[in-house]
């Protein structure tokens, strides 16, 4: 499966268990939906309005989300809230971001040197 050393099953449906989180969050709207979930509960005409899409595609995204569970849903009445399920995932934007200002202080020293 990976190299020379074969990887167990159970291994291996772990790495493709942590695949399918991060494909869930690999998209803009997502992102973005996660960020807003993040600061309060919504329900999906909040966030149509919010992201500026129809309800079809904004229910897409959210659907993504909850199978990979990353969002709940919580059905009060006739409307449905999300809202994030494990906010450990928000921690995940921090490294993110460390990621980009790493590559972006390395690509400005580049820069710099080419003079």
């Amino acid at each position: 499966m990976f190299g020379s050393e074969q990887v167990d099953t159970k291994t291996f449906a772990r790495y493709e268990a942590r695949a399918r989180i991060l494909k869930a969050l690999a998209h803009p709207t997502r992102l973005f939906i996660v960020d807003e979930l993040a600061k309060k509960e919504k329900s999906v005409l909040q966030l149509t309005e919010l992201i500026g899409a129809d309800v079809s595609t904004v229910s897409k995204h959210l659907a993504i989300l909850r199978n990979s569970g990353i969002v709940k849903d919580e059905k009060r009445g006739a409307r449905v809230f999300y809202s994030v399920r494990v906010p450990c995932v928000l921690n995940w934007y921090s490294c993110v971001e460390g990621v980009l200002k790493a590559t972006a202080r390395e690509q400005m020293e580049a820069a710099g040197g080419q003079e």
